[in-house]
């Protein structure tokens, strides 16, 4: 699987300082810890635990588990019978055993440059205990579920801690989703209460971040689920002197006349609740496999999937994977510009660079706002040594050239990591030779929110890079690529990428549905937890993700369900039928190209268009917005009536040549398609 010995040829390798310095500093002790992570993950895992701490110590096995749905139920567990605290463990034990208190956890930089802040270990933890006594005057108690839906502010690692130290579980719903969205989340884990923010600026965009969350508790409310309390922070709408109780300071771009709706039955105010709380609260001592947290990503059947990832193992595996895929050290200061929504910023902007002690850069903003140098600006800025971004920004920031990139002098950096999906050769020279300078090694991980860490990776020192390769496994993690047939593919090899056994962050089921976490993950081939992705393995033993499989799209680096999409299209009342594909788009990876098909006596215009495009933004949000919209008097589909998708790619790609197209029912549907295209140059 690994081979013997790294490859010499066509590859880039990291500088020799580096090296010296690096926690791996050579392919051959890579291999080394690799081999005994996975034939001896007891001991291996065991080194890494042994730098948290533990209330009472594991009793069982390691880790336990079955991934074969012929041989009962499946299941994960790591450390059974151990009890911790993850809030402890990245708050108290780095200031009061590492004396970290004041050392800065998080530079805080807004949207409008001028707007940061500075937060300590100390400060943060304050903070935490705070909130989390607030938690518990609400009568929020160790497995209930609490929805956050708030911008990227300090005060929404604040509460996703806060939860964690009460042991309540955490769903953090990415603040760009509609109301549609966030109620469909708060119904499906039946949160009790929901944090919020009154608003804040997305670049020149204002979002009215309460006004959502009000509609969605009423669509909640209108489904017989209520919320009794909603917490809201004041972030655009707070006074020069009452911000005391939070760690943002009062917007520069401040919005005093935001409408904010209030509810004094519901509504409840972050400030007033946190200035007379306590700054003292004892952790809640979980079991290894207790929750932490839900989060939800797109599902093939157009349902979203309340993914849950368990306390220990998860703590265990982002703080190994931040400390080896980073490199990181002590001096490190690390920006991750992700938003906290998804599972990047959960592993790689909370938990994982806080379990290690990091400083890190938490950004409000866009890469282009204020202008297209915002990101070298904050670089410099803090002196970033580590940095990891999406391909999507990288491809945004490539239109404009090298120019806005070298106006600043990212001499600090070290380390160019990437995530998402797979970034494309052009897009990782690019990034390497104009950003790097081809002096910073590029990491381009590989992972899932199920994965709940990188599992599929470079390391820094260790591995030399291929331009596009997701290079080799992280430690404990035993890839494999099948046929359609579930056989073993040995040697260079293009199928389906699996996993042979668990690692500690693998998730643990679809909250509420376990046997839809067994259909989607284990049913297909029994023993092995299958990705949804396909893979290619090169010559040399490099693993190339090739995208997803199933009927899923990766859009600016986020997975979203075309099924979902679909139904948000049908719902409206001139559509008969959808059918929703992806086509490659330079910028975002890929771009929602849909089919559809109208009632009898309905014409399609610009206004139908313009409907259809803001239901869509309406149910699901505006990361979903279809790039075109294709009028389809007819769908191609087979004699059994199913749509065949794999035409309706080509059609979109504009490319003729569809492969057996004999199963169609009907073969001129495809002529008159190829004339409707819309208009796809870029």
């Amino acid at each position: 699987m690994i081979p013997d010995k790294a490859p010499g040829e066509d590859v880039l390798h990291a500088s020799g300082d580096l090296k010296k310095e690096a926690h791996i500093p050579s392919f051959e002790k890579y291999k080394e810890l690799y081999i005994r992570s996975v034939e001896s993950p007891e001991e291996f895992w065991g080194d890494v635990a042994k730098d948290f701490f533990w209330k009472t110590k594991y009793t069982g096995k390691f880790l336990d588990y079955n991934f074969d749905v012929t041989k009962g139920e499946i299941f994960v567990k790591c450390m059974e019978g151990a009890t911790t605290n993850i809030c402890y463990n990245v708050l108290d034990r780095n200031i009061y055993e590492r004396k970290l208190g004041d050392k800065v956890a998080f530079y805080w930089e807004g949207n409008e440059p001028g707007d940061e802040k500075t937060v300590t270990y100390r400060e943060l933890l304050q903070q935490v205990c705070k909130f989390a006594n607030v938690l518990k005057s609400q009568g929020v108690k160790k497995g209930d579920r609490v929805s956050i839906y708030m911008p990227m502010v300090v005060e929404l690692v604040v509460a996703m801690l806060a939860c964690a130290r009460i042991g309540a579980v955490h769903s953090i719903v990415f603040a760009g989703f509609s109301a549609e969205s966030l109620c469909e989340r708060i119904m499906d884990s039946q949160c009790c209460i929901l944090i919020t923010a009154d608003g804040f600026y997305r670049g020149d965009k204002l979002i009215n971040l309460k006004l959502i969350a009000d509609e969605a508790l009423q669509k909640c409310r209108d489904k017989s689920f209520t919320v009794e309390k909603c917490i809201m922070l004041k972030h655009l709408t707070k006074e020069d002197e009452a911000w005391s109780g939070s760690l943002s300071p009062p917007a520069k771009r401040s919005c005093p006349d935001l409408q904010v709706p209030w509810n004094p039955e519901i509504d409840l105010c972050w400030h007033s609740l946190i200035g007379g709380a306590s700054e003292e609260c004892e952790p809640v001592w979980c079991d290894s496999e207790d929750p932490l947290f839900i989060l939800y990503t797109s599902g093939s059947t157009g349902k979203p999937k309340g993914v849950l990832h368990t306390v220990s193992g998860y703590m265990l595996y982002t703080a190994a994977t931040f400390k080896m895929v980073f490199d990181y050290h002590s001096d490190d200061v690390y920006w991750c510009t992700a938003d906290i929504g998804w599972i990047t910023g959960h592993s790689y902007i909370t938990y994982g660079p806080l379990a290690n002690g990091a400083t890190s850069v938490l950004f409000e903003g866009l890469p282009t706002y204020p202008d297209v140098s915002r990101m070298w600006e904050i670089v410099d800025k803090y002196h970033i040594s580590k940095f990891y971004t999406a391909p999507t920004a990288i491809r945004l920031l490539m239109k404009y050239g090298s120019e806005p990139v070298q106006k600043y002098k990212r001499s600090s950096l070290k380390i160019l990591g990437t995530v998402g999906e797979p970034i494309n050769p052009e897009a990782w020279q690019w990034y390497y030779s104009v950003v790097g300078e081809k002096r910073c090694p590029v990491v381009d991980t590989f992972w899932q929110t199920e994965t709940g860490g990188h599992v599929m990776t470079p390391l820094p020192a260790a591995t030399p890079m291929k331009p596009g390769s997701a290079t080799f496994p992280f430690f404990g993690v035993v890839p494999a690529i099948l046929n359609e047939s579930g056989e073993e593919l040995e040697g260079p090899s293009e199928g389906y990428l699996v996993f042979k056994q668990p690692w500690p962050g693998v998730m643990r089921t679809v909250y509420g549905n376990h046997e839809r976490f067994e259909t989607t993950y284990f049913k297909k081939f029994p023993g092995y937890y299958v990705t949804g992705d396909g893979c290619r393995r090169d010559k040399d033993g490099y693993y190339w993700i090739t995208g997803r499989i199933d009927d899923m799209l990766n859009v600016s680096g986020h997975l979203l369900s075309t099924a979902e999409v679909e139904s948000a299209l049908v719902e409206h009342e001139a559509v008969a039928e959808a059918a929703v594909v992806g086509r490659p788009h330079p910028v975002k990876g890929e771009s929602l190209y849909c089919f559809v098909t109208l009632n009898d006596g309905i014409n399609y215009n610009q206004k139908l268009e313009g409907e259809l495009k803001k239901q869509v933004r309406e149910k699901i949000g505006a990361i979903a917005t279809p790039d075109f919209i294709q009028n389809a008097p007819s769908l191609p589909k087979t004699r059994s009536g199913k749509i065949m998708r794999r035409v309706l790619r080509k059609i979109a790609c504009n490319e003729r040549d569809l492969g057996d197209v004999s199963t169609l029912a009907d073969s001129s549907v495809i002529e008159q398609l190829f004339e409707n295209r819309c208009c796809t140059a870029v």
